[in-house]
């Protein structure tokens, strides 16, 4: 059975609830289109067509721009270690498509080292799917943190001239892509689109990864300034998939109460062992499976939100039209139902006997045409919506990386599950040892406990979960799984050279900053 839904009746992604495309995306690529949101305050400026040759950027037209530098007696020495300038570039300087292929890898952007890292790329090789978009209305949440990071990342430019200004406090990648710059602009044309009238659903989500940002603008004449921007990079894609992990979770239950003043009690499981095998990697799995498990009523939510904004003609670019669709759905008017049966009439009317039968079967059990309607959109384009956030929350939670926090096997015996990669351990601690004293921040040394209990309440990440409610009536084995746990998250700690339990005496076993704030 064919069944032909119209191009509006198909979309998915609505700006209002979640920015982004569920697509498979690159965190890099996500932060090089943030900088160009940033750069011009929300706008997506069109790059300009470059006609001939010069359409596409290639690795010798980056060459050449040394070259060119080197004439000028902007740099010097690129003649004589050509080779090992290249090099550098390569892996210092550009994200690649097929990297190492050398017959099919071209270069996609400029590494997200500074803020104008963006002006540089091929755009068709840099998509991010809007998820940058996302991240820029989380940021839009504290203002002045935005433009803290702004400021931060573009130190060494001066954008009034486009010139290389103070370089005192940027690394020597940051100073190759700003010479860059200078001889490669391809040039953009200003665009209508902008997204200051959306603010994010999920509001203390979005001011909690702010205040993580601003955390870590804290070290910034602390840490060297490329540790800095990969630390940037880890919270983003970290809070990008905590934020669609909890609008999964949530987003049924808005649309159920028609109110987004509902408690937020999501929480998972962290696996730290790294052991497909370990105790605690059942209940890590189960955590998982219930969250992929819930992402077809987050599809169902969503389009009966898009089928109520269509009906109304109310647009996606203004977040007060998702007050006034919840109150419709939580309040429908009597002939509320009259649209959606014309839209069911409409769809019925091009099938034969046998079909209509089948579709009938398909939305058996609902009673209302409004029902129906959303059931059999569910039916048709629940699968596609689902293959891909799968594919989607992989990607944003770093799959498999010690940036990330879900890992999977290479056998249906080892399923996803939640994990903790040390690098963005690393990342949460550095935040984690920070405490506001009035308007500044020092650092403080914490406990295991102490530590465990801040992830948990400030992310809903559980590494020891005897206190939590959900397991007050624990076995055995259960027990064992989180002490099993709590030993390989210290030993995580001990990797990255935070926690050393030198002294038997447990008041001296605390996990110390790295580096020291008074």
């Amino acid at each position: 059975m064919a069944i032909k839904l119209n191009k509006e009746e198909s979309v998915f992604r609505n700006e209002l609830l979640f920015t982004a495309d569920a697509k498979a995306i690159n965190i890099d690529y996500t932060m090089v289109n943030l900088y160009m949101l940033l750069r011009h305050d929300g706008i997506r400026p069109k790059q300009r067509n470059r006609a001939g040759e010069n359409a596409f950027i290639e690795i010798e037209k980056l060459k050449n721009a040394f070259r060119v530098l080197e004439e000028e007696g902007s740099v010097t020495g690129y003649t004589e270690h050509s080779e090992a300038i290249e090099i550098w570039m390569r892996t210092n300087l550009v994200n690649m498509v097929f990297r190492g292929n050398l017959d099919k890898e071209k270069i996609s952007s400029l590494r997200p080292i500074h803020l104008e890292s963006y002006r540089v790329r091929n755009a068709q090789n840099t998509r991010d799917y809007f998820s940058a978009d996302q991240v820029y209305l989380m940021l839009g949440q504290n203002p002045e943190v935005k433009d803290d990071l702004k400021q931060f990342l573009m130190e060494g430019w001066d954008k009034t001239t486009d010139t290389i200004s103070n370089t005192k406090t940027l690394d020597v990648d940051s100073l190759g892509i700003l010479h860059l710059i200078k001889k490669v602009r391809p040039g953009f044309l200003e665009s209508a689109s902008a997204l200051n009238q959306i603010k994010p659903i999920l509001k203390a989500q979005a001011e909690l990864y702010c205040d993580d940002v601003r955390r870590l603008l804290v070290y910034k004449r602390e840490i060297p300034r490329n540790v800095l921007i990969d630390y940037l990079k880890t919270i983003t894609s970290f809070h990008l998939s905590l934020y669609i992990q909890k609008l999964i979770y949530l987003l049924p239950k808005i649309v159920e109460t028609g109110s987004f003043d509902i408690k937020d009690d999501w929480s998972i499981v962290l696996d730290s062992t790294d052991d497909f095998e370990s105790k605690i990697s059942k209940i890590a799995i189960e955590d998982a499976d219930k969250m992929y498990n819930s992402i077809y009523d987050y599809i169902k939510a969503t389009f009966q939100i898009n089928a109520v904004l269509k009906k109304e003609n109310l647009d996606k670019n203004n977040s007060k039209n998702l007050d006034t669709t919840l109150n419709i759905l939580k309040n429908p008017q009597n002939d509320f139902d009259l649209y959606f049966q014309v839209l069911w009439n409409n769809i019925q009317s091009s099938l034969d006997e046998e079909d209509k039968e089948l579709l009938n079967s398909m939305v058996k059990y609902e009673t209302t045409y409004f029902d129906k309607y959303i059931e059999l959109l569910v039916k048709i384009r629940g699968p596609y919506q689902y293959k891909y956030h799968v594919q989607f929350i992989d990607n944003l939670s770093q799959k498999n990386n010690e940036r990330g926090f879900i890992a999977q096997g290479r056998s249906k015996k080892h399923p996803r599950r939640f994990v903790l990669g040390t690098r963005l351990l690393e990342a949460l601690v550095q935040i984690q040892v920070l405490h506001r004293e009035d308007n500044d921040f020092i650092t403080k040394s914490l406990s295991i406990e102490e530590l465990t209990e801040k992830i948990r309440n400030r992310y809903g990440l559980i590494i020891n979960g005897l206190s939590e409610p959900r397991f007050e009536d624990a076995d055995l084995n259960t027990h064992l799984a989180f002490k099993e746990n709590v030993e390989a998250f210290k030993q995580k700690l001990r990797q990255i050279g935070f926690y050393n339990d030198l002294s038997d005496a447990y008041i001296l076993q605390k996990i110390r900053p790295r580096y020291e704030l008074k």
